[in-house]
């Protein structure tokens, strides 16, 4: 990844983090109520982000996974997209980060180590 692509990705993530927080709290609440189109449109932007960071390889759905304004999802239909998101997300950024001194982990940029600082991947890899 480049400069560019990390600033994009770590706005984009807390994106989908924050959306995934409100969604999966109106999931709980009402499962099956459908999201509202206001909503949708936003979510569905996000994800376009997301899938032109993620690329095909790690795009959790070979489909765009775009939802239809016309069919509105569940809370929970849309709580679980952005888990999967979420997931795949968390999977490139691992791929991209390198832990330095004292438990301290940054981030690659063209595979060199910068000074940028992230938190460790959720599953650690050793």
């Amino acid at each position: 990844m480049n400069k560019a692509e990390v600033n994009s990705f770590i706005q984009l993530y807390a994106q989908i983090e924050a959306l995934y927080t409100e969604v999966s709290l109106l999931s709980k609440k009402n499962p099956i109520d459908v999201i509202n189109k206001f909503k949708l449109r936003y979510i569905n932007k996000t994800l376009e982000k997301a899938n032109n960071i993620l690329k095909d390889e790690r795009k959790p759905f070979s489909d765009s996974a775009f939802f239809e304004e016309d069919n509105l999802p569940s809370n929970s239909d849309v709580t679980m997209i952005l888990s999967q998101y979420l997931s795949c997300m968390e999977e490139l950024r691992s791929a991209n980060i390198e832990e330095g001194m004292r438990n301290e982990w940054f981030w690659l940029v063209n595979g060199k180590t910068t000074p940028i600082r992230t938190s460790p991947p959720r599953k650690l890899r050793r």
